[in-house]
């Protein structure tokens, strides 16, 4: 269960390229961390774009930015490239992460039950402490949330 306050649980993950990226290589640092279902549909590219159009921003706050999803690296690649996207994705076909970070779990749709990934971030501090959580969101307008969060919890 994720809480504010506590260790952020600890990845070892592949992103685009397929370079190994791990949550302690950015100790110092802010880290987002959104999740999303899926590379390439309306939702999920309304909110990766909208995360690149503020990268500047949330990198002068000292953070970088991660979208994880179950996809390949090969479509996460695909993705970023058709979008231009700024931001790295990362790979997670075991959902091993989905899962410690409360992003995988049953979700209903037009009345039927299937799991699945939940559109949720989590705002990791620079001492990797979960500092703030969004278990379901909305993709439109979320990373202007997200940011302003951040600027916030910096003051």
């Amino acid at each position: 269960m994720i809480e504010i306050g506590r260790e952020a649980p600890m990845f070892n993950l592949r992103d685009e390229q397929e370079n190994e990226v791990r949550l302690s290589d950015y100790r110092g640092r802010w880290v987002v961390l959104y999740f999303y279902p899926k590379d390439n549909t309306p939702g999920c590219t309304t909110e990766a774009l909208e995360f690149t159009s503020l990268e500047a921003e949330f990198f002068a706050q000292n953070a970088v930015v991660m979208g994880i999803s179950a996809d390949s690296c090969a479509s996460h690649q695909k993705f970023v490239i058709g979008h231009h996207l700024q931001i790295k994705l990362l790979s997670d076909p075991e959902r091993t992460v989905l899962k410690a970070y409360d992003a995988w779990g049953q979700k209903k749709l037009y009345g039927k039950s299937f799991l699945g990934i939940t559109r949720s971030t989590v705002l990791v501090d620079p001492a990797g402490r979960i500092a703030w959580h969004w278990p379901k969101v909305k993709a439109v307008g979320h990373a202007a949330v997200v940011l302003e969060r951040l600027r916030t919890l910096q003051k």
